[in-house]
């Protein structure tokens, strides 16, 4: 039976991400969905410059963020706490933030 998972398609508007620092056999990693919107976020433009540092553009299939998965999980967690906030106040504001990325 084929394995389907690679052909899984993804919602438009949606970008697929794999997370997970490289290690000896080159598992660790993690497939996410996330929205495109995200990647507009400070958050995650920090993040991809340090994608771009680490893999370049040429990297076929998901994008890999160079993070842990319990970073990453961090990080979505503060963007969509970010974006609930800003949806239910008028004001605007930012969460402080101290995240520190790892690389190979």
């Amino acid at each position: 039976m084929i394995h389907e998972e690679k052909k899984m398609k993804v919602k438009k508007g949606w970008l697929a991400v794999r997370v997970g620092l490289e290690d000896e056999d080159g598992g660790g990693f993690q497939r996410f969905v996330i929205p495109i919107s995200y990647l507009y976020h400070p958050l995650f433009r920090s993040l991809l410059e340090k994608a771009h540092e680490v893999y370049g553009y040429n990297a076929a299939g998901p994008l890999r963020l160079p993070c842990s998965v319990d970073d990453f999980l961090h990080l979505r967690w503060m963007v969509e706490k970010e974006a609930a906030a800003t949806s239910h106040h008028h004001h605007h504001h930012h969460l402080p933030v101290s995240l520190s990325f790892h690389s190979c």
